[in-house]
């Protein structure tokens, strides 16, 4: 009746775009979150409601539903227990060492730099405040301070003096995930811009999307273009740093490269290896999006060819206090930017709850140049505004 079962670990906006891809090719998607009402789970064929860090509850779904492939969508995820169900014959996408390797920052950083040789900035861990303090003595100053564990770049800092060192320590565990407190504290690299490569791994090789430039604040998203525009030599660098890491790590699937580009050099950042938020932008600039190409390359399906449709850009739609009461204004607006060769659309994430600076939704734009794109989705994205009710 289904072409296969699929578990997906985390059901947030990702989650939900890469549901409904899935059950386009007649999938049958189970969708898990630690809240109820979650995104993807309003698209899927059945939830469950645990906290992903639970190795217990995980393995409980997952015996009583059988997928045929766990997708993890998060980072905050028991890896020991999804390693442990691998090595009992479950399939964990793209594979259990992928999602451990990438869960913290120090993980993915070490197997980059002194396993593979990329080329990353310099950098030290810390557990401690003093250690923190006495990793600049090895990076210099300014420095970035970054928790090993989070999400979306919360709790990241610029420190551009000692002082500044102890206050990003303070600012990265308070608003790290999990319970262990560690820090990343990694030279400044003073970078022309930053992109994401999206690089899929497939049964017949490694693909590239065009990279995709993003501007970020509070060390989350607000906006991304593709393409972005970087020197060819930077491109090809980037391009054989990434197909080097995720050939190295295994499993088919999409993975979200991270790079600065400086020049002609793409020093690596970080990696995710799901579906990327900066790539939502693919949603309108290319075809296969990378929902799509990520449900086509975890089945085995073919990939013909990735078409980029023209410039395009995403703009993310925040809410500014928390509610569980409320709603949205300005949709008919925000469409009505929209032209024949220049389309606009607008995805809202049905989230139940918002949050201060919560994703609620993102504007999506074309134009005839990456500038315009962007303009376009930025404008939409202030179309639409949020009311409270509470």
């Amino acid at each position: 009746m289904y072409l296969a079962t699929l578990m997906l670990l985390g059901s947030g906006e990702l989650g939900r775009e890469f549901a409904i891809a899935a059950k386009r090719l007649g999938c049958r998607v189970i969708a898990c979150d630690r809240y109820a009402g979650a995104p993807a789970m309003q698209v899927a064929d059945a939830f469950e409601v645990f906290p992903m860090l639970d190795g217990a509850a995980l393995r409980s779904a997952v015996e009583k539903h059988a997928p045929d492939m766990i997708v993890p969508e998060i980072e905050a995820i028991d890896t020991a227990t999804l390693a442990e169900l691998e090595q009992e014959g479950w399939r964990v996408v793209p594979s259990a060492n992928a999602v451990q390797l990438t869960m913290n920052r120090d993980g993915i950083r070490d197997f980059a730099a002194r396993e593979l040789g990329l080329l990353t900035s310099r950098y030290r861990f810390a557990e401690s405040r003093d250690e923190a303090l006495a990793a600049i003595e090895a990076v210099g100053l300014p420095c970035v301070i970054k928790p090993v564990m989070s999400s979306s770049g919360k709790g990241q800092s610029l420190a551009r003096t000692a002082e500044d060192v102890g206050a990003g320590w303070d600012y990265a565990v308070a608003n790290m995930r999990g319970d262990r407190p560690r820090v990343i504290v990694e030279e400044y690299i003073a970078f022309e811009s930053e992109i994401t490569l999206l690089t899929v791994s497939t049964r017949d090789g490694v693909l590239f999307c065009a990279p995709i430039g993003h501007r970020q604040e509070s060390g989350d998203y607000r906006e991304s273009w593709q393409p972005a525009g970087i020197p060819e030599a930077a491109l090809r660098s980037a391009q054989g740093q990434a197909r080097k890491v995720v050939e190295a790590l295994g499993g088919h699937g999409l993975f979200g490269v991270e790079f600065f580009i400086r020049g002609d050099e793409a020093i690596f950042s970080e990696l995710s290896p799901r579906p990327h938020d900066t790539g939502m932008v693919t949603l309108i600039g290319q075809s296969p999006n990378e929902f799509e190409l990520h449900v086509r390359a975890i089945l085995g399906l073919p990939i013909p060819a990735i078409e980029l449709a023209g410039p395009s850009a995403s703009a993310v739609i925040l809410a500014d206090r928390e509610s569980e009461r409320f709603g949205f204004d300005g949709l008919p607006e925000a469409l009505g930017l929209g032209e024949p060769e220049a389309p606009v659309d607008v995805r809202l994430f049905a989230k139940p709850k918002t949050l201060r600076n919560r994703r609620m939704g993102v504007a999506l734009a074309r134009g005839g140049s990456v500038d315009q794109a962007v303009a376009r989705a930025v404008a939409a994205a202030a179309k639409v505004t949020i009311h409270y009710d509470d």
